[in-house]
């Protein structure tokens, strides 16, 4: 069983917009592998909002591949595993939004909300912001660097695992009452928590 952290950067306000892509993989509680991909988003409109907060400028990807060539290289890892995304509903939404932009389906697979699980197992953080919870576990890194990003994602997870006494990231759900997201081939249903 596969578990990955994933991140995406937007060109603009549009969820098919995607141009970075950042995953880490987990096994045996540790970041085995870290990974970061340049896209070009098909059509190259960068707002000035999204280049404050990630960077990226229109002449950073024009050599870039496009979202279908980037995915063919982690698409069978994604095939069956647990994703896991900080503020998952964005995250998804991109990676879905990108997908049905060149009519592809998507790949099957279950995801986790480091958000929402960082809310329940540590309430007392001021915020759940992924740089607060970098600042709670001792960890530096360069925010809205999706690499970076996914990086402190999958350790905050591991450590939510550590902290709650489950062995594996997929176990926290049964813990905290949480209903895993999915996504497959005939569309998607969200991550959420169980009203008690």
């Amino acid at each position: 069983m596969k578990t990955i952290a994933i991140d995406f950067e937007t060109a603009n306000e549009e969820r098919g917009s995607a141009c970075s892509v950042g995953l880490a993989w987990v096994e045996n509680g540790q970041v085995v592998r870290v990974e970061e991909r340049l896209i070009r988003p098909r059509e190259m409109r960068f707002s000035s909002f999204n280049i404050s907060i990630h960077g990226i400028r229109p002449e950073t990807v024009e050599d870039a591949p496009e979202f279908p060539e980037v995915m063919d290289e982690f698409i069978d890892d994604f095939q069956g595993a647990t994703m896991i995304a900080h503020n998952a509903a964005f995250d998804f939404s991109v990676l879905r939004a990108c997908f049905d932009k060149y009519r592809q389906s998507y790949p099957t697979f279950s995801y986790l909300c480091s958000v929402k699980m960082s809310q329940k197992i540590w309430p007392q953080l001021p915020s759940h912001k992924l740089n607060i919870i970098a600042g709670h576990l001792g960890l530096r890194f360069v925010h809205h660097n999706a690499a970076e990003d996914a990086l402190v994602c999958a350790s905050a997870a591991i450590e939510m695992a550590k902290s709650i006494e489950v062995p594996e990231i997929r176990d926290i759900p049964g813990k905290i009452g949480m209903v895993a997201g999915k996504v497959h081939s005939t569309g998607y249903e969200p991550c959420t928590m169980r009203r008690r």
